[in-house]
């Protein structure tokens, strides 16, 4: 069954009467499979978005008998909080159609072994076609290996097979670059998806929607009327036990190079000619070709120390086992970016993220210029920026859409102040619970659908951009590191 949008966005329609889909989660044993992509197909399966014939296959090392696996997957699903009937029986028709095969990442006899048990499962449902589709939830160095061993001993012979890549996509230019030639050696490109799951959150699929569907806005999006653009990802806790990944990478990698980037990219695009993928993703090239190299000058890095809260002293960076004594990687990055093109010369675009900050919020604030010769601007005294319209797209918590504006205060006299034209999702649409970005992304996959998936030359373009400055840290080894640094 095709994806509601699917005529809209000129996507292939897959014939599910005749076709079966298998996923098959590499590295099924880890947290992001169980928290994330397991919850996420059931949720597809729960609401009816996936066909008939489905089959979910775990691949890890871990030795587990298909029952086994399928205990492991029911204490992660959860059904809708707007929909639970049935849910009891839906969660086991699902786990009737999860199958687990034990194997090493390297070896080819345990991805033919897979192969087997896939063509069995596929086989006796009786349809002509089988697609596959493989998520790789594994270390980096394991990413071309396992690539390699899905691609050259379980693609399918009758329907589609892809393969989506999770993040990190290399530590720079050259890194990703080996990772692109090691993935190309066994896949074709239009079988790659590089997922970066914040681009499947309910506002940044909104974006293109709210500009170029809104006359209101589309003409304000340039230099004469925004003055800056702020892309803010912060989180309320630290690594919590969790350093030793996130010290390899740091905040600047982790977050910076890839979400908010690619927020930014879809964010300053001009119009596509079309919805199609290659279209919109043609257009954020153009964007990340755009843009000059962040300098060390225009960056500030910082890294959290203990702190105080509710009452209670949290640690900080380094007080964490797992992180190395003494490291200087920072937890904290905010950098300025420019545009080199008509629309946004001379607009900072500002991205800023951290861990360990005062609250956990991912927002865009669009800050728009003063209002020339503002015949009100006594009224604001010498602050003229708490004037300034600006247009707050809150990505989560809480997804909403709000418009500060001036507006005389009701009574007597004259009195301004500044007040919200606001969108609450929730309310607006009464849904308690918005679809998690995985749920998007995976079903994205399933219709061919790669507009929100990066491809290989946007992101050669962006490792371009963080590249030189990355090397740069380093090699000062971390020299302009501050404080803890709050947004």
């Amino acid at each position: 069954m095709p994806r509601a949008g699917s005529v809209a966005y000129d996507l292939e329609r897959n014939d599910w009467n005749t076709s079966s889909l298998s996923v098959v989660v590499v590295g099924a044993s880890g947290d992001l499979a169980k928290k994330k992509i397991f919850p996420a197909l059931f949720a597809l399966f729960y609401e009816g978005l996936l066909p008939p014939e489905f089959h979910v296959f775990g691949y890890a090392r871990s030795k587990m008998s298909d029952a086994e696996f399928r205990e492991v997957i029911a204490s992660t699903l959860t059904c809708r909080i707007h929909a639970r009937e049935r849910c009891q029986e839906k969660q086991e028709e699902f786990l009737r159609r999860c199958y687990y095969s034990a194997g090493q990442y390297d070896q080819p006899a345990s991805f033919q072994e897979l192969n087997r048990r896939m063509g069995e499962v596929e086989g006796a449902c009786g349809k002509p076609r089988a697609n596959r589709m493989f998520f790789l939830s594994i270390p980096p160095n394991v990413f071309i290996a396992a690539a390699g061993g899905a691609a050259d001993y379980c693609s399918t012979r009758t329907g589609w097979t892809r393969v989506i890549v999770e993040k990190p996509f290399g530590r720079d230019s050259a890194s990703s670059a080996a990772l692109g030639r090691g993935l190309a050696a066994h896949l074709r490109e239009d079988q790659i998806y590089r997922i970066d799951h914040y681009l499947g959150k309910e506002l940044i699929e909104n974006l293109t929607v709210l500009r170029f569907s809104n006359l209101v806005f589309e003409p304000l999006w340039s230099r004469q009327y925004i003055r800056n653009v702020q892309i803010v990802f912060s989180e309320n806790f630290g690594t919590e036990g969790r350093g030793g990944y996130f010290d390899q990478y740091g905040i600047m990698r982790d977050v910076i190079q890839n979400h908010l980037l690619q927020i930014l990219a879809l964010f300053a695009m001009e119009p596509p000619i079309s919805l199609a993928a290659e279209d919109i993703r043609n257009e954020k090239v153009k964007v990340l070709r755009s843009m000059r190299a962040v300098a060390l000058d225009d960056t500030v890095l910082g890294q959290y120390r203990s702190r105080m809260h509710g009452g209670r002293t949290l640690p900080g960076y380094l007080d964490d086992k797992t992180v190395p004594p003494g490291s200087l990687t920072p937890t904290f990055a905010a950098c300025a970016m420019f545009i080199n093109n008509a629309r946004w010369d001379g607009v900072p675009f500002l991205l800023k993220a951290g861990k360990a900050l005062h609250t956990r919020r991912a927002e865009i604030r669009v800050q728009f210029r003063h209002v020339p010769g503002n015949l009100y601007k006594h009224k604001f005294g010498p602050d003229l920026d708490s004037a300034t319209n600006e247009l707050v797209i809150r990505i989560q918590p809480k997804e909403a859409i709000y418009l500060k504006i001036n507006n005389k205060v009701p009574g007597l006299g004259l009195q301004l102040d500044t007040t919200r034209l606001d969108l609450q999702y929730q309310s607006a649409f009464n849904q308690k619970e918005l679809p998690d970005a995985y749920e998007r992304l995976l079903l994205d996959v399933v219709n061919g659908d790669k507009r929100l998936f990066i491809r290989y030359d946007e992101l050669e373009a962006a490792w371009d951009l963080f590249t030189p400055l990355l090397h740069e840290i380093e090699s000062r080894k971390g020299g302009r590191l501050v404080g803890q640094v709050a947004t």
